[in-house]
């Protein structure tokens, strides 16, 4: 596993990476010069050869009160610049240039040269400088990013008004998450895949490369605080992605379970014909199975009820991004402090830092994709680039144990009628890529109202009923096979029909609680209030309403989970277990007390 890094003043100097690691990299957060091109008519006015007027600290969004910025108008497109020298010791090895995010279109130059485009804000890209820049010289960097305000883009939360409004927040623009340099050799290792067997008691590691070189071979080393526990090797020569597996023996078998992240180091190694390393990296892997029985979701072969919490993962000085790697350890900590054993993470490919701490952890994770922002008015219009980005996120995310399922798309609503539409086309294009990159996990083809794929491993809805009574009416129809399904406002179908699949309520709850407004009649939108239904008035409804809620979920055996909205305040939102801030806001020992009694599922 990647070190813990000594404190220093550099912003998120941590790796970014830790399940693919070498020793050797630069960080290039800090500040880089920035200019925000507002009619996005930059590269005709020169911005590719002259220095922006102003300065931004990387990795915070030019929104954010970290940046230094704080400009929350839209911004078109921005520009960044920054020179920096490519390590003299670097010499006879590639330069990779690599972003963690940028939003939404980047173009990427260095010393005027363009080395990379990308489209998505939530993934990360590489832009490979050979040729361009050598060792011991100076790399000008430029990245321009356009965030056009109108189109369908997959955003996520972010508002697509002036303000924030309900659940939709302040934009991201640019880079929002790490920028490093790293050198690797001419024939390298490409990012790995580990896959767990737990009957097997084995890991099967995929190692894809670069290229092929006569003799070279592949070293994976799987070890535990005790030292190695196994080891393979396998020729590379004519295979472009060298499997191997690895079965551990019995005496040190130790199971990922949710609340005891054990992980495995593993180190991957390229070895040249005469057996010397040419190129290595740190990674790990936690041995857990998922699987579906009739209605249930085991985790290693038994039923753990998920009791997730919904997370936006926004803060109000770094916005998408956290102000420090021990704010996403933090999160989970509160998460798991009120009683929850996991997160859905919401409409928001999150910074792989978090997934580093859930699979620490032992936190069960629900993997989403940011598609909201396909809306063009009349219809949802998700496009081909939403395939592209979610398959990049499978492949980062592949590896971590603590994600148990994909969620690729969120709250699409279209009516079913007699045509095939583009969000049909789209919704099962996102399934079926998720079930090719990903055959160990199950996937949800869109959480809540618009379900278009009969097969779908699981089947959810959204239920923000807050009376318990009428709640338990309305999702007491799955023992029956009769579950609540969202429909349209007119009650015609959003989705296709229950087949069985294991269900879950994966929004519910949302209780609107502002401690400052208990007992007044403020006019909640006058103070930048809201929430979902009747604001309760006190924190003692509050907590009469959450043990009647979820209490009708921990109760229904046929329920394998539920998703409570949500974690944390998030600007007008007030529905959150803690503040914004992650102050307490109420009693969390008692919201933990009632999660803490056994499920009807997992008896």
């Amino acid at each position: 596993m990647a070190p813990t890094p000594a404190p220093s003043a550099l912003p998120r100097p941590e790796h970014p990476r830790p399940q693919f690691a070498r020793a050797d990299w630069l960080n290039l957060n800090g500040p880089w010069r920035f200019e925000i091109d507002a009619a996005d008519s930059g590269l005709e006015r020169g911005l590719l050869d002259r220095e922006p007027a102003a300065t931004i600290t990387v990795p915070f969004a030019p929104e954010s009160e970290l940046s230094g910025v704080g400009h929350t108008d839209f911004m078109e497109a921005v520009w960044y610049r920054r020179t920096v020298t490519i390590p003299a010791g670097w010499a006879g090895r590639r330069t990779l240039l690599h972003f963690g995010a940028v939003d939404h279109d980047a173009t990427v130059w260095v010393n005027g040269v363009e080395v990379a485009r990308h489209r998505g804000g939530f993934t990360p890209f590489t832009a490979d400088l050979s040729g361009v820049v050598s060792p011991g010289e100076d790399a000008v960097i430029v990245v321009r990013a356009r965030d056009p305000r109108h189109g369908p883009q997959a955003r996520g939360k972010q508002s697509t008004r002036y303000g924030n409004y309900e659940c939709l927040y302040t934009r991201t623009t640019g880079i929002w998450q790490t920028v490093w340099l790293e050198p690797v050799p001419e024939v390298h290792l490409r990012r790995p895949r580990s896959t767990p067997d737990v009957a097997a008691s084995a890991f099967t590691v995929v190692t894809p490369l670069s290229g092929n070189r006569p003799g070279t071979s592949v070293r994976v080393t799987v070890s535990d605080a005790d030292g190695a526990v196994a080891t393979a090797t396998a020729r590379a020569y004519l295979d472009l992605a060298p499997s191997l597996r690895l079965r551990l023996p019995e005496e040190r078998v130790r199971l990922w379970e949710p609340g005891d992240g054990f992980l495995y180091d593993l180190r991957i190694e390229l070895l040249d014909a005469g057996g010397a390393v040419m190129d290595a990296v740190d990674s790990y892997a936690g041995l857990r199975s998922v699987a579906v029985d009739g209605k249930r979701v085991l985790i290693n072969g038994r039923p753990v009820f998920q009791r997730l919490v919904l997370d936006q993962g926004y803060y109000p000085d770094g916005l998408m991004t956290a102000p420090s790697d021990a704010a996403l350890r933090r999160d989970i900590e509160l998460a798991l402090a009120a009683g929850f054993n996991g997160a859905r993470l919401h409409q928001k490919v999150f910074e792989e830092r978090f997934l580093y701490h859930a699979d620490r952890l032992g936190y069960l994770v629900w993997g989403e994709f940011g598609d909201w922002g396909a809306f063009d008015g009349r219809e949802q219009r998700p496009t081909a680039s939403f395939v592209t980005q979610w398959l990049e996120v499978l492949e980062r995310d592949y590896s971590h144990p603590s994600i148990v399922g994909w969620c690729p798309l969120n709250e699409t609503a279209q009516v079913i009628g007699d045509q095939v539409t583009g969000l049909d086309d789209v919704t099962r294009g996102m399934f079926l890529a998720t079930k090719l990159a990903d055959p160990t996990r199950p996937v949800i083809d869109a959480s809540g109202y618009s379900h278009r794929v009969p097969e779908a491993d699981v089947y959810d809805s959204h239920n923000y009923e807050q009376e318990p009574a009428a709640f338990a009416a309305q999702v007491g129809g799955l023992r029956k096979d009769e579950p609540f399904v969202n429909a349209a406002g007119d009650g015609r179908p959003l989705s296709v029909p229950y087949r069985g699949q294991p269900y879950f309520v994966s929004e519910y709850g949302g209780i609107w609680w502002n401690p400052e407004l208990a007992g007044t009649e403020q006019d909640a939108d006058r103070v930048g209030s809201w929430g979902y239904g009747q604001r309760v008035r006190d924190e003692e409804e509050f907590h009469a309403r959450f043990a009647g809620l979820t209490g009708v979920l921990l109760d229904d055996p046929d329920m394998f989970g539920y998703c409570y909205t949500q974690l944390t305040d998030v600007f007008q939102e007030e529905n959150g277990i803690y503040r914004f801030d992650r102050t307490s806001k109420l009693d969390v020992g008692r919201v933990r007390a009632v999660q803490s009694r056994r499920a009807a599922c997992e008896r």
